[in-house]
Parts: structure tokens; C-alpha cells; sequence
């Protein structure tokens, strides 16, 4: 993908690795066609996965869309893959322009904050292209965070104009009253996309809540 593709909002969607791979394709095919912002591989492999041969899959799909692909944390399988269009961090890394030294190309950056503003005001001086706020609602496939508080957005958005994305038990039901409380540009989701017997009629779902 040449250059780097602006994530402003949308549908986010985070595909997890360990589901098995054919079904993992039918379903983001699906999802891709309804319009997603990007992709994240989520870091949760089976042991003894060829990483960068599974990213050379996934990514055929993406791009076929135009769709970005992004890694979660593991910034370092950037290095040897031309397939991968940037890094979400879980956390402020230690050593961020050491980092971007290494991958010696422009890419894509995310972070999630988990509620203390400090990773807003560091992603926004960084020039990091998003920020994730994990999680607004329990959910299963956001255990280990913490439930971040509506409130917490609007500081954040006060702090940056950077665009804001919401995880963590997002529902389309869910998006309105949610948008009544704080502003956000976009949804990240997981399993309310990939779990879906119909990810394109679901996508479609998010997207018109949005709206």
C-alpha cells in the first residue's frame, strides 16, 4: 500500500489468528465488502503459526478492499513484511523513535488508553494516528481491560483531534446512547463482527448506527 491510508472513523475490526483460518477468511471477505476503516491482527497465535506467511494471507484480502492491515504490538514482524501497514499498541512503548528508526517507512500507528489521559497527550504529541479506548462495556474479548468511562472520552477529545475509536462490548443497539454521552469517530469490534452468522449485514449494522 503506498503511502499511508488516514484512519478517521468508521468500523475497526480486530480479527483474532487462532480462529481457523478458512472460516477467519469467509467471514473478513464479508466484512470487507460492507466498508471497514482497517484491520488489526490481533496477537493471539497458535503456537507453531508462520506469522509472516499467516499476515501474507490476510493481507491479500485487505488490500484486494484497499484496507489497511495493522499488527497488534508486535511491531518488530513489520521489519521482514511489506504486507503490514502499521502497529497498534497495547501501551506507550519505551522506545518509540527507536522503533520508528527500525521500520525506516512511513506506517500506521494506534495505541489503546484503558482511561489515563496521559496516553491521549502522549499519542497526540507522537503524532499517533488514533487512539483506542478499551473498554466501554464488558465484553468477553476485552477482559483485561478496564471499563473506561464516558467521561473520559470527552476529556480526551478536549486533549486531541486526533480520531477517537470505542471497544469493548459495542453493540449497534449500544452506539446511540453511547454518542449521547461522548464523542467518538469509530468503533474497534471483535467478536460482535466475527462471531456473526452474517458479517456483512452486521457491519452494515455498526455503520448506519454511526450515522
Amino acid at each position: 500500500m503506498k503511502g499511508i491510508q488516514t484512519i478517521k472513523g468508521g468500523v475497526y475490526l480486530v480479527v483474532d489468528p487462532a480462529m481457523e483460518r478458512s472460516l477467519l477468511l469467509c467471514k473478513l471477505a464479508a466484512a470487507l465488502k460492507a466498508g471497514l476503516v482497517a484491520v488489526q491482527l490481533w496477537n493471539n497465535w497458535l503456537p507453531e503459526t508462520n506469522k509472516q506467511e499467516y499476515i501474507a494471507v490476510v493481507s491479500d484480502v485487505c488490500r484486494a478492499h484497499k484496507v489497511p492491515l495493522i499488527i497488534d504490538n508486535e511491531w518488530e514482524l513489520m521489519l521482514n513484511s511489506p504486507f503490514l501497514d502499521g502497529v497498534h499498541f497495547a501501551a506507550i512503548p519505551d522506545n518509540y523513535d527507536l522503533i520508528k528508526q527500525q521500520i525506516n517507512r512511513p506506517f500506521l500507528a494506534g495505541i489503546t488508553c484503558s482511561g489515563d489521559l496521559k496516553t491521549v497527550k502522549w499519542a497526540d504529541s507522537n503524532k499517533i494516528h488514533y487512539v483506542s479506548f478499551c473498554a466501554m462495556f464488558a465484553s468477553p474479548s476485552a477482559g483485561s481491560c478496564d471499563i473506561v468511562m464516558p467521561s473520559t472520552v470527552r476529556q480526551a477529545r478536549q486533549l486531541t483531534s486526533m480520531p477517537l475509536f470505542v471497544s469493548g462490548g459495542i453493540t449497534p443497539d449500544n452506539i446511540c446512547s453511547l454518542r449521547e454521552q461522548t464523542p467518538f469517530d469509530g468503533v474497534a469490534i471483535i467478536s460482535g463482527v466475527m462471531s456473526a452468522d452474517n458479517p456483512f449485514e452486521k457491519v452494515l449494522r455498526y455503520q448506519n448506527a454511526l450515522k
